[in-house]
Order: C-alpha cells, then structure tokens, then sequence
C-alpha cells in the first residue's frame, strides 16, 4: 500500500521503552475494542458508520478521525511526529489492508494531513502484540460477567441488599462513574474512587456533603413524559469541567438504572462519536441492570440523529473548504440521510424486546 510501511511488533517495544515522544501510535479499532485493551500511549482513531459510508471517494480530515484530540491533531500538522504507527486487531502486513477498513480511511488522512511523518503498520495488531508483549498494553479492570435477572433477583433477595445498591459505584471512563443513591450517600466510598463532584439525576435525591464535593442537579422524574434531553448538553458540559479540572463526577440518581445511564450515555455518544448501540454495550458491560425507560432511549436515538447530522455537516464543509482542496462530488442515497434509516439507528435487543419491557421491574419502577 502506497506510503505505509511496516513494523515489528519488537521494533515498536524498544520504541515504548524509549518513551518516544516523536512517535504516535493509532489504535483503528472500535471504541469498544480499544476501551477494553489497547497499547500504552495509544489514541484511538476512529470514524462513525455513516461517515465511513461517505468517505466512498473522497478522503477525512484529521479533525474527523481524531475529533477528541486536538493536541495530537496540531504536533500532526506541525510535524512534531517522525513517524506514526497504525494498528487494528490482527492485520499480517500492509498487502492484506482492506481498502473499506478504518485503518485505510486513518492513512489516507494522515498522508493528506500531517507534515513529514512516516506512517507504518504494526505488523499482526494488537493480538500479536498482546501476546508478545503484555506489559506494555493497558487493559481494562475487570468486568462482571452480565448476569440474568433471575439470578440478580436470587442473590439479592438472600442477601437483603437491592442489587442496584450492591458494589460500588462503576467506572465509565477514567474521571466518569455511574451508581446509585445510596452509593451517593456513602463518603468513604466517594473518597475512595475520589470523587471531587456529583450529578444527581434526580428531583428528590439528597446532597449529602454539600461542603465537601462540587454538586449539579437535574431535576427530571423517571417517567415518560420527562425530557430529559434538553438537560444533555449542559450535563455534558459539568463532566467536561469535572475532567478539565482533574476531577472524578459520580453520576447517579435513585438506583443508577435509567436516569443517570441516560445522562452517561448521551455522553459517550457526544464526547466519544458511537453510536447508542455502542455506547449502550460499554456501559452495560459495566453495570449490567441499566435499563433507561423507553421515552429515554427514543430521546437518546434522536440525539443520535442530531450528532449525526453534525457530523455529516461537518464533513461536507471540511470537504468544501480550500484550506483542504476541491470538494469531491459523491452521490448519497436518501437513506444514509435520512434519521428514521434503519441502518443508522438500532435500539440495542434487551431494550426493545416487549416481553422485557412489559415485565421488568426495572424499566417501569419510578425509582430507577
């Protein structure tokens, strides 16, 4: 492939070990993927579905595939990088790169963009390299397996503890966690993940230590007449200032199930372009009773489409812009365009099965 060279998986230890400040490593892998595992010092590059479906003749900018990470975005286009070393799970070498793949859409952009960097695969990914080397990968504390309800509802009946009480508050991402009231009502639990701020999600929750943390509330009920999406910018917003402050935000309302999960999930779609299928698997995989009440998800589908549309805007301006070169002229059907498409939105299964709706205690109990 034109300008990509290649790596072993050797070469780029001695690299690590160096701490190579010159050197960015780009992980093209899911979200997901790269939040359950990835190499030390890398950057997940990434794209969402419809933009890859886009991209079809023309090439992405920088600021699409590297939206969250502006610093990396200027020494890019700077040329502060020698070299740039791109992975995905287990591509072999650079003659097997599928040319639809995320790895291809990142080179493309990186040869377009950036001033003066070499690019290279990491040859075999990051299987082979988490085989060789694990201890130069980060992966992920582990996650309870997801459990069936019955069980759920067996264990806590003999122990006497409410399951969404049991444990502590679950980490979303490093300065984000989700949990529940009573998790909120506990300051040795808070100051041992240290907890510096809380959102409560709720109009009846207490604050308890008003003195010693930073507190926002929204004040929705759990039902499904509430709009809780016109609180998702500004709930996005004190995250972002609890993390720009070095700080760690407790998330949670009465049973950490469906009104504080909405408000995480709305800001894994927003900080972190995924779709809600996606964000909705990440945060279920660590606290697996979340189950956002049905006029919840629909607000959090619509937000999808706004992001969506954002983003497609975006990259039609980016494209049109001379800075980055004559507009391509595609042809896009109406579906990709369109917000009820069923390609862009899909309600994960467990949400939208009737059956579970109509008889979880979970989805229908005000107190979520």
């Amino acid at each position: 492939m034109e300008e990509l060279y290649e790596m072993d998986c050797t070469v780029l230890k001695r690299l690590l070990k160096e701490d190579n400040a010159k050197c960015l490593l780009l992980d093209c892998r899911s979200f997901l993927a790269f939040s359950a595992g990835h190499i030390r010092g890398a950057v997940n590059a990434r794209c969402n579905t419809i933009v890859r479906r886009r991209a079809k003749g023309s090439v992405l900018s920088l600021d699409q595939i590297l939206a969250g990470d502006e610093e990396v975005r200027v020494r890019l286009r700077s040329g502060m990088y020698s070299a740039a070393v791109l992975y995905d799970e287990r591509t072999p070498d650079s003659e097997t790169v599928k040319e639809d793949s995320t790895l291809t859409l990142v080179l493309h952009a990186l040869c377009r963009d950036s001033s003066g960097t070499r690019i290279y695969l990491l040859k075999g990914g990051y299987d082979r390299f988490f085989t060789e080397y694990p201890e130069f990968c980060l992966k992920a504390k582990s996650l309870p397996s997801l459990t069936s309800q019955s069980s759920i509802d067996s264990a806590c009946s003999s122990c006497g503890t409410p399951h969404n009480d049991q444990g502590g508050p679950v980490e979303i991402l490093p300065f984000l966690y989700l949990g529940s009231a009573l998790h909120a009502s506990k300051k040795e639990v808070l100051d041992s993940i240290g907890i510096s701020a809380l959102l409560n999600v709720s109009a009846d929750c207490p604050n308890h230590f008003e003195g010693a943390y930073q507190y926002k509330c929204i004040p929705v009920e759990d039902n499904h007449k509430e709009e809780i999406s016109s609180w998702f910018l500004e709930a996005i917003e004190f995250i972002d200032s609890v993390r720009d402050s070095s700080g760690r935000v407790l998330v949670h309302c009465q049973a950490g199930i469906s009104r504080s999960a909405t408000i995480c999930l709305a800001y894994l779609m927003k900080r972190k372009r995924v779709r809600l299928d996606e964000a909705f698997e990440f945060v279920r995989r660590r606290r697996s009773i979340i189950s956002p009440n049905f006029s919840f998800m629909g607000q959090l589908l619509q937000f999808e489409s706004q992001l969506l549309a954002t983003s497609c805007a975006a990259e039609a301006a980016a494209t049109a812009s001379p800075l980055l070169g004559p507009k391509t002229t595609t042809t896009t059907t109406s579906t990709a365009a369109t917000p009820t498409s069923p390609f862009i939105f899909n309600f994960p299964v467990s949400v939208v099965n009737p059956a579970y709706l109509h008889h979880s205690p979970i989805t229908t109990s005000p107190g979520c």
